[in-house]
């Protein structure tokens, strides 16, 4: 993002300063080795200074920084450099455009480096600046996961492998960075590359010796992951989503594939369940290792799954005829697929066979609660918060809560996002008709646009879908979203299954340009309450 375009979030961001994302010590870089990194004169003797850090937003500049001035929407970076300067940078990179108004404003205190695309060189300062992966090594090994669903759960599945393998994790994704004690807050899927770095030399002073990390198709197309190399990357599946960014499905996935390249990766693991999969395994430059969890040609493939809980327990068998026994507690066949992904990236690092299955049978790494990732708020009625907010991901989500048992209908609340791929709002209002009984049309996070707009989209496909293929589900709009909550409540019964679906774990929602306090969990729990029935005691769904 530029300057300009991250205004808006500055006062809702964590604090990442030294406090928060970066190292406590950083040896200073000279000028003249960033000046040579990028290919330019150092800076005369009497101009040197020495580099402890770097930052895109003047606010979170810090004594020593270099600020890197980007181009904006409608602002410069250039704008901002006095701000900067006045918080403690030492030099400034920008473009041709902001050096010419840096030098029309006259003074330049301190010295500026001009390249052609200053954000394509930002992963790789940052990277020289805080030495996060140095060639002695002594780095935590990372695991990438890529992918349109399960992003999420499978970096918290890896996690708690590792943990269960001995070792000491950190974690950077959607819902929180852990990089010690006291988890940060995230603002994006994965942080900007300044802080990416940051993060990764934090873990390493802390002594941590392994990270999972979410890498968003956003993360790779604006070069949030430059510069990092991850010992194992992983992909789940690629289905419709952030077409508004890539335009078509080929060139999200030609983005998410640079992730599969030696630049950025030393090895893979991939899920050939889809076309995209399957293509990704064919092309990648690096060693992959081929997985599936519905029976196509794999290296390792899922087998003997059954029901275990609300889970299940099933076998990872290889062609050399290795096998894995392991169990998920959460619901659903893609937590089977997420499970058996965490599993195959961890065995790539270079575990052993015997000890991994050795943690998956005494600590039963994968009955893990992530926030708003299939997470069951009640038992009866069966009251389920997910972030399913694409057509695929809804599709799997109802199909997961599905009760077997007879006159238990599935009663779904969803809604779309704003000024985001209006294309998949009325598939996924088809979807909710063809999947679920009572069909709930509210709001998610309308953004900039219209919400009356965003639902009427959504209806018309629920309802297309209803009356062209006699479906018997009911249909219904409602606003606010908390309205929209008590109304799923007020309709069930105990042996229903209520699906919050969209926001998972996000606790505001955005309505032109406010940020409103809105939790699926803490609207479904004071509903459930309500009508008198009883509800998870676990508290860590507020958070």
């Amino acid at each position: 993002m530029s300057e300009h375009n991250q205004a808006d979030v500055q006062a809702s961001t964590p604090d990442s300063g030294r406090s928060g994302f970066r190292p406590g010590s950083v040896a200073a870089v000279s000028l003249a080795t960033i000046a040579e990194s990028l290919g330019l004169a150092g800076p005369d003797a009497s101009r040197e200074a020495g580099v402890t850090g770097i930052s895109l937003n003047s606010k979170t500049v810090e004594a020593g920084d270099l600020y890197v001035a980007l181009p904006g929407a409608s602002r410069h970076g250039a704008d901002f450099v006095a701000q900067a300067i006045d918080g403690g940078a030492v030099a400034v990179v920008t473009d041709d455009a902001g050096a010419r108004q840096l030098a029309l404003a006259g003074e330049q205190p301190v010295p500026v480096l001009v390249v052609d695309q200053p954000r394509t060189v930002v992963g790789r300062l940052a990277a020289l600046i805080y030495r996060s992966q140095p060639a002695e090594g002594g780095f935590p090994s990372l695991y990438g996961v890529t992918g349109t669903n399960g992003k999420t759960t499978t970096t918290y599945f890896i996690n708690s492998l590792l943990r269960a393998l001995g070792k000491t994790p950190g974690l950077i994704g959607t819902i929180e960075i852990v990089a010690g004690a006291e988890p940060i807050p995230s603002l994006l899927t994965t942080p900007e590359s300044t802080d990416v770095h940051a993060l990764l030399a934090l873990m390493r002073e802390r002594g941590l010796d392994a990270a999972s990390m979410e890498v968003s198709s956003h993360a790779i197309a604006y070069h949030r992951v430059d510069g990092v190399m991850f010992e194992v990357a992983g992909f789940t599946n690629l289905t419709q989503d952030h077409l508004d960014l890539h335009g078509s499905m080929e060139e999200y996935f030609r983005t998410k594939a640079e992730l599969f390249t030696s630049g950025r990766a030393r090895r893979a693991v991939v899920t050939v369940d889809d076309a995209w999969g399957r293509k990704l395994a064919d092309t990648a430059d690096i060693p992959v290792t081929t997985l599936s969890a519905k029976g196509a040609d794999a290296d390792w493939s899922v087998a003997s799954s059954t029901a275990r809980g609300l889970g299940s327990e099933f076998e990872l068998r290889h062609t050399d005829g290795r096998t894995l026994r392991v169990h998920t507690g959460l619901p659903g066949a893609f937590n089977v697929a997420n499970a058996a992904l965490a599993t195959i990236m961890v065995l790539e690092s270079g575990v052993d066979v015997k000890q991994l299955q050795s943690a998956l049978d005494s600590h039963d790494p994968f009955t893990v609660d992530v926030p708003g990732r299939m997470q069951l708020v009640s038992t009866a009625p069966a009251s389920v918060v997910d972030f399913a907010h694409n057509p695929d991901a809804l599709a799997r989500a109802l199909e997961a809560v599905r009760s077997p048992k007879e006159g238990s209908r599935v009663i779904v609340v969803f809604g779309a996002t704003g000024q985001r791929d209006q294309g998949k709002r009325p598939t996924m209002g088809a979807i909710a008709a063809r999947l679920a009984d009572v069909v709930i049309v509210s709001d998610d996070d309308p953004h900039d646009e219209d919400a009356a707009t965003i639902r009427a989209d959504v209806m018309q496909g629920a309802v297309a879908a209803r009356d062209a293929e006699g479906l018997a589900c009911e249909i219904i709009e409602s606003y606010p979203r908390d309205a929209a909550i008590r109304l799923a409540v007020d309709k069930a019964t105990a042996e229903d299954t209520i699906l919050i679906a969209g926001r998972g774990h996000e606790v505001w929602q955005e309505v032109k340009g406010v940020n409103l306090a809105l939790d699926d969990r803490v609207e479904l729990r004071a509903a459930l309450t309500s009508k008198g029935f009883s509800v998870s005691t676990d508290q860590r769904i507020e958070s």
